[in-house]
C-alpha cells in the first residue's frame, strides 16, 4: 500500500468529471487499498479517487472512521433523495476551509462494490452527507462550489494553496 498524495485547490484534475470505473482487476484493488491507507493517514472519513489523482468514479467512505470499516463505492448513482440539512463540511482537498452546505438528509444509493458486485442503499444522516461530499469530487464539484458567490470570494480571498 503507498500514502497518496491528496490534490488540493486549484488542482484542474479537481474540476473535471471523473469516467466510469470498468476494470475491477489488480491495478484497481491497488487503487482501493492505497486510497484506504491514505483517507485514514490524512484524517478523512472519505476520499474520491480525482483527490490522489485518478479521474475515475470511485471513492472510499468510513462515516465511523475506524479501520476496517470503511467502503469502496465505484461508479455511484443517487436513485432518490429526501430532507434537507445544512451543516459543517471540510475537504482534504481544500485544506483549512470548513463551510455550511446543504445536502440531502436521505439518500438511497446505487453502486458497485470493489468486485463488481451491485448494492442498493439506503442512507441518512452523517453516512449520506459523506457519500454526497465524496460524489461531488466525482463530478468535478468542490465544497468552495457549494457556498454563494459572494462567501465564497471571501474564503478563497484567505485561501493559501500549501
Amino acid at each position: 500500500m503507498a500514502h497518496l498524495k491528496i490534490r488540493v485547490y486549484p488542482d484542474p484534475i479537481l474540476k473535471k468529471i471523473a469516467a466510469p470505473l470498468t476494470d475491477f482487476g489488480p491495478k484497481s484493488q491497488k487503487l482501493f487499498e492505497d486510497m484506504i491507507e491514505t483517507m485514514y493517514l490524512d484524517d478523512g472519513v472519505g476520499l474520491a479517487a480525482p483527490q490522489v489523482g485518478a479521474s475515475v468514479r470511485v471513492l472510499i467512505a468510513s462515516p465511523t472512521a475506524k479501520p476496517g470499516e470503511e467502503q469502496v463505492i465505484v461508479n455511484p448513482e443517487i436513485l432518490e433523495e429526501s430532507g434537507r440539512e445544512v451543516d459543517q463540511e471540510g475537504c482534504l482537498s481544500v485544506p483549512g476551509l470548513a463551510v455550511k452546505v446543504a445536502r440531502a438528509k436521505k439518500i438511497r444509493l446505487r453502486y458497485q462494490d470493489r468486485q463488481g458486485n451491485s448494492h442498493e442503499v439506503l442512507l441518512k444522516d452523517f453516512p449520506a452527507r459523506v457519500i454526497q461530499h465524496e460524489m461531488d469530487h466525482l463530478n468535478g464539484i468542490l465544497l468552495i462550489d457549494r457556498v454563494p458567490f459572494d462567501e465564497r470570494q471571501t474564503l478563497l480571498a484567505g485561501y493559501k494553496v500549501l
